[in-house]
């Protein structure tokens, strides 16, 4: 007699969707120390000019951004010939990912000048970024060819999210206690296990593969932008995601110069904000099933707002207050990471492009991605100044201005992004909801 419970279909599902989502752990994890721990490590410790070095990852970043919608599209004559070439793509580039991530943090410090440790930081940073990109979009891509609508694509998503906000919480910690040798090594060893994971998965739940056509081939870079879901959904997408990243940009300045709390205690708000979203993903997946997709995405929305706009009352000492924002704020946050990619992949459905132009459709939402990054500091840094922040400053005025513009901003632009939900989607849901469409070559 079997002594085992028998395995439901949920919770084979919850496995499987685990099994995919691991990889988004080593993903985030290299991506939080180049952006934190690079810059310092290389001006303090090696003496590169700041002004220089920062040049050097913008440039990177620019490049990395521009070039990912042609990534997805090679992405999507990878999954047209087979899994077997995606796999092999994918090895490599996790193997580039984890060499650049050794090559950023231990570099030939001793035979190089610092404007050769800057070509050697360039070179990289962007050898890393490429690969870290190409391989992300094969991995949303894999889960977008799988259908099964909203509730199933909100699964593939969530964990992946989940996984990414932990990596994001062991990355921000690990350096600091383990070193930079036990940490890369770590993520060598993360790396390893989300690839087999993912294969495993992928024998099990093979992803959609087309047929090659020369057609395709041509247009498919541009193929997203002849759908009005895709720019629609962008556009909330981007407006959303620029009120997410402006509080991100300025989150240290607001709790040194406005809060002035102590310093040990910077990475737990930033721990209990990261902590709050990856531990609110099964809330979102139940309210999903309860409301939908759309009505979900702007409950989190609401949920933001509600929280954050708290934040301009809060004043020098008031850190457990804070502490609520984080907590409530992330929980937001949660929707914020699991149903915009899931409306993606219903859209892909919805416009008949599942296994055809996924990756061109991950391609252009990362460079959307990246591109709020880029707002968000160009937007919110001049604003402050103008306002008369600078950084270190703590009289009325400064700190007046740096809390509206960590606090109220991000609300209007949230708001806004609401607007957009409710005009553009949610009084036309069929855009991206709607049946499944068959693509006449599928």
């Amino acid at each position: 007699m079997n002594d085992m419970a028998p395995v439901t279909p949920s919770a084979l599902q919850r496995k499987t969707s685990a099994a995919y989502g691991l990889l988004g752990l080593p993903l985030a994890f290299v991506a939080l120390p180049v952006y934190v721990h690079l810059p310092n490590l290389y001006a303090q410790q090696y003496g590169v000019p700041l002004a220089a070095l920062g040049a050097v990852l913008l440039l990177s970043r620019s490049i990395d951004a521009v070039v990912d919608p042609w990534l997805g599209r090679f992405g999507d004559r990878l999954y047209r010939h087979s899994w077997q070439a995606v796999w092999m793509a994918a090895l490599l580039l996790a193997t580039v990912v984890a060499l650049g991530f050794a090559a950023l943090f231990f570099p030939p410090a001793a035979s190089l000048s610092p404007a050769g440790l800057l070509w050697w930081v360039g070179g990289a940073l962007t050898l890393s970024h490429l690969a870290y990109s190409g391989l992300g979009i094969l991995h949303q891509a894999w889960a977008a060819r799988q259908g099964g609508g909203g509730i199933a694509q909100s699964r593939w998503v969530a964990w992946r999210e989940g996984f990414a906000l932990v990596g994001v919480l062991l990355a921000s910690a690990l350096p600091a206690i383990w070193g930079w040798a036990l940490t890369t090594a770590l993520l060598v060893v993360m790396l390893a296990l989300g690839l087999i994971t993912w294969q495993r998965t992928a024998q099990q739940a093979p992803a959609v593969l087309a047929s090659a056509d020369a057609g395709l081939e041509a247009s498919s870079l541009w193929q997203p932008w002849k759908h009005v879901g895709f720019r629609r959904l962008l556009l909330v997408f981007m407006l959303n995601g620029l009120a997410s990243a402006v509080p991100a940009t300025l989150v240290l300045f607001f709790v040194q110069d406005l809060l002035q709390a102590p310093k040990a205690m910077e990475p737990l708000f930033l721990g209990l904000y990261f902590a709050a979203g990856a531990l609110s993903f099964p809330l979102w997946l139940k309210v999903i099933d309860r409301i939908g997709l759309l009505r979900t995405w702007a409950t989190g929305m609401t949920l933001s707002v509600l929280a954050f706009i708290s934040v301009i009352t809060l004043g020098a000492g008031d850190t457990t207050g804070f502490l609520v924002v984080c907590a409530l704020s992330g929980m937001a946050l949660g929707a914020d990471l699991t149903v915009p990619g899931a409306l993606l992949n219903q859209l892909i459905d919805r416009c008949g492009e599942r296994g055809r132009t996924d990756g061109a459709f991950m391609g252009w939402w990362n460079l959307a991605t990246k591109l709020n990054l880029a707002l968000a500091a160009g937007l919110s840094l001049p604003l402050l100044g103008l306002w008369g922040y600078a950084p270190g400053q703590q009289d009325a005025d400064a700190v007046m201005a740096l809390g509206l513009a960590y606090g109220l901003l991000p609300c209007v632009l949230k708001l806004l992004a609401g607007l957009a939900l409710y005009l553009s989607l949610m009084r036309q849901p069929d855009l991206i909801l709607g049946p499944a469409k068959a693509h006449p070559s599928a």
